[in-house]
């Protein structure tokens, strides 16, 4: 009996041609394909313009430095997420202020938000969990209420007048809002390609700018295009025939996505609407299965939105940690990889040594202790999804 693997990136004769095409043509950094890369990902969003970069992480901490945010500044984010959330608030000198979650869900509350608000908030930052989108009216509600708190100590932070909306969109590309597309609610939306994710380009990563303004995205788009490159005014591409002088307008980083990158990202999105179809299915077919048994079944779509279908975290009803724990080693002895989405940062060695405490954290708590991501891909089939749900109904009796 084959393993099931938890994730593995969806690699076929298709995604070799593209990016050996890219290799024959003598044309491997940032150039061509990673700009008809950026084209095709902001007409598939709908929004102005997307910047391909080469990382979640550092595609959002550009974003931060760009607004101004430092030591004595604060950003608001869920205590239920992954480090790279938190870890670049830490890269600029913030404060990252964790909040908790909603009762029975792993998702950051609004009113929780509010609460946290003060003159030192600069952005808040919510994650979409699994590809679920979070409830982006009630944030925005926050952000227009608290308007009157905000202290401006940049220029572009006294441009804007108030909290940047930072989404952390990495799970959620191709999720839906009341109907749009993710990208199209924040002023900034922050996406993951990496490895593991619905569209990969084996690491990289975008933003999406959504900011009132169409020439402030634009300039944006020509400010941080800049910051991931040294801060240098022109790219390779620009400097070809002959075109080699450039200026260092600022000491930037070096974060740019590459054009075997986009290679592989042109071939995913050209297809992505296939890879969600399957993947709705896979999570279509394990509610189906866990509907009656003891777990709580995690939420695909409301009234107002629709995931992504990136993560299947189904909970153990009445599980405590050990039991999650000794269900995700028993279905590894048969075979099944499964994982856990996330560690609350409160209970990682780091944002401990800061003060942070799990108990301030309730409900995070307990989204955490009985979660189990699992094994959802493109190409898994029928007899997998069943062979899964039959092995986790054997496991767990609750």
């Amino acid at each position: 009996m084959h393993n099931i693997p938890f994730s593995p990136p969806r690699v076929d004769d298709r995604t070799v041609e593209a990016v050996t095409e890219v290799l024959r043509s003598g044309w491997i950094t940032t150039g061509p394909k990673t700009a008809q890369f950026e084209t095709e990902l902001a007409e598939y969003i709908g929004v102005d313009k997307v910047l391909a970069l080469n990382s979640w992480t550092n595609a959002c901490e550009l974003v931060l430095r760009w607004f101004g945010v430092g030591e004595g500044d604060e950003v608001i984010l869920p205590a239920y997420t992954y480090a790279a959330t938190a870890n670049i608030v830490m890269h600029v000198g913030a404060t990252p202020v964790l909040v908790d979650s909603l009762p029975d869900h792993c998702h950051i509350d609004p009113h929780a938000i509010a609460e946290a608000v003060t003159e030192r908030t600069k952005v808040i930052m919510p994650v979409d969990i699994g590809g679920m989108p979070v409830d982006y009216d009630g944030i925005w509600s926050v952000i227009n209420e608290k308007k009157s708190l905000f202290r401006p100590n940049s220029t572009e932070q006294e441009k804007l007048g108030r909290i940047l909306f930072l989404s952390d969109a990495a799970h959620s590309f191709g999720a839906t809002y009341k109907g749009k597309q993710i990208g199209q609610q924040a002023d900034i939306s922050g996406y993951s390609f990496h490895a593991v994710k619905n569209l990969t380009t084996a690491e990289g990563g975008a933003l999406a700018f959504n900011l009132q303004n169409k020439e402030d995205n634009e300039e944006l788009y020509r400010r941080l295009r800049i910051s991931a490159l040294h801060g240098q005014t022109k790219d390779a591409l620009s400097k070809t025939d002959g075109n080699w002088r450039y200026d260092i307008i600022e000491a930037g980083f070096k974060c740019n996505m590459t054009d075997i990158q986009a290679a592989m990202g042109l071939v995913e999105l050209g297809r992505y609407d296939e890879t969600l179809a399957c993947r709705k299915s896979i999570c279509e077919r394990y509610d189906e299965a866990f509907e009656d048994g003891p777990f709580i079944i995690p939420p695909q779509q409301d009234a107002d939105c629709e995931t992504s279908y990136h993560l299947y975290q189904l909970r153990l009803r009445n599980g405590s940690e050990r039991d999650r724990d000794a269900l995700i080693e028993a279905l590894r002895e048969q075979g099944i990889s499964s994982n856990v989405h996330f560690q609350p940062l409160p209970l990682l060695s780091f944002y401990k040594e800061q003060g942070y405490h799990m108990s301030d954290y309730p409900n995070a708590w307990k989204a955490y202790e009985n979660e189990i991501s699992l094994p959802v891909w493109y190409g898994m089939t029928r007899e997998m999804v069943a062979r899964v749900s039959r092995a986790v109904q054997e496991l767990w009796k609750g």
